[in-house]
């Protein structure tokens, strides 16, 4: 059901999930209208928002409550926000991406090993 007034306008209205205030920070404004090209995830090929990365399935809940209060607290820029959490999603979505082809990690340390082998580094 949609109740619509007058002196409100509709985007206000819906977007007030249960919050009490319908004023936002200056800081949150920011991360919400700051937009990002993503290249990875459910992102790729759109804009999308820092704050709609900030609170996605890629950014753990104690990074984001981390990078939100030293945001906040004017120890972080914008740009460096902006750095931080693309980076954190790109990783993760690479990361999921190979999970399933790859679910066991032993396969993947034995060329390593293999690599690391001081008679293969002497081999001339």
């Amino acid at each position: 059901i949609t109740v619509k007034t007058s002196n409100q306008d509709p985007v206000t209205a819906a977007g007030e999930e249960g919050d009490s205030s319908p004023k936002e920070e200056p800081w949150e404004t920011t991360l919400k209208t700051t937009m990002v090209d993503v290249e990875a995830g459910e992102f790729q090929g759109h804009k999308v928002s820092l704050w709609d990365l900030l609170y996605s399935r890629y950014i753990p809940e104690e990074n984001r409550k981390e990078l939100l209060e030293l945001y906040q607290a004017g120890e972080l820029t914008l740009e460096q926000v902006k750095t931080v959490v693309t980076t954190i999603v790109t990783r993760a979505a690479a990361a999921a991406r190979a999970e399933p082809a790859a679910p066991v990690s032993a396969p993947r340390a034995e060329p390593a090993a293999t690599e690391a082998d001081p008679t293969a580094l002497h081999g001339d």
